[in-house]
């Protein structure tokens, strides 16, 4: 069974970083595409970064440049370190894992079966 759990989050002011880890316990970690997507108040959870494979990543337009995400396969952790937050970026985190074979693509990241609880970014306008 695959289990994911975030840390870090927190609130920031705008302009402000933070930074989340996401620790995974469970089998085959590196054979996984993993990524990161967030729940907004009001709005559809959207996918904001996909890793693949290699530890290539691919972004949601509002946050490249601006995010990076990261995996570490042999301490079995993801990163997601966001700069130069906006008040926008406000919501619950969550890291994500795919099936064996599952696609690496970012539209497919909300929908990867294994997930953690989530965490909390607040940015402060």
């Amino acid at each position: 069974q695959v289990q994911l759990m975030e840390s870090g989050g927190g609130s920031v002011q705008a302009g402000g970083s933070l930074e989340i880890s996401c620790v995974v316990s469970g089998a085959g970690l590196s054979r996984r595409c993993m990524g990161w997507f967030r729940q907004a108040a009001g709005k559809a959870d959207e996918g904001i970064a996909v890793i693949d494979l290699g530890g290539g990543a691919d972004y949601l337009d509002s946050v490249r440049g601006r995010f990076r995400a990261s995996r570490d396969d042999d301490k079995n952790t993801l990163t997601l370190q966001m700069n130069s937050l906006k008040a926008e970026d406000t919501g619950i985190y969550f890291c994500a894992a795919a099936r064996f074979g599952g696609r690496c693509t970012l539209d497919w990241v909300v929908g990867y079966p294994h997930r953690g609880r989530g965490i909390q970014v607040t940015v402060s306008s």
